[in-house]
């Protein structure tokens, strides 16, 4: 897994500079909103909860992740807004990101159960991480199919 020259920072909102959360936004909309062509409200009022996993190369954002701790979103700590760049895929810098994501989840909150409301597409990702689906039901979000996974570390 090369990390592509990837800097990789992982820091909660009140320690984010306008800069860094502009480019937090920017990366997800690019993703989320342009490449999927999904309409929604990113800024949802949980950023400010979140540890934002950022990913910089050479000064630009080229992957970001949310971790929300337990009650946010769900009883158990998440993962959301996973995003990568178009310029670092196929370089394994979404396996290093999700890999990152996790050891901050473990040195912050330690050995925790982990939920997220994956695309169903990305299920096999996801799963190399110790997802499991934890629902048979797929549901649309934002129109795309998605589905409930769980990483229990027990």
């Amino acid at each position: 897994m090369k990390d592509a020259n990837i800097i990789w920072q992982c820091k909660p909102f009140r320690e984010l500079s306008a800069g860094e959360m502009h480019a937090v936004l920017a990366l997800r909309a690019a993703v989320f909103v342009v490449e999927q062509k999904c309409s929604y409200q990113d800024p949802d009022y949980k950023d400010e909860y979140a540890l934002h996993v950022m990913g910089w190369k050479d000064g630009e954002l080229v992957a970001v992740s949310r971790i929300l701790p337990q009650g946010v979103s769900y009883d158990e700590v998440s993962i959301g807004r996973v995003a990568t760049a178009q310029s670092v895929r196929g370089t394994g810098a979404g396996l290093v990101l999700m890999s990152r994501t996790m050891s901050y989840i473990e040195d912050v909150f330690g050995k925790v159960p982990v939920r997220i409301s994956a695309q169903s597409y990305l299920q096999k990702y996801y799963e190399k991480y110790g997802f499991i689906r934890s629902a048979k039901e797929e549901y649309l979000e934002d129109d795309i199919p998605h589905l409930d996974m769980i990483y229990s570390p027990l």
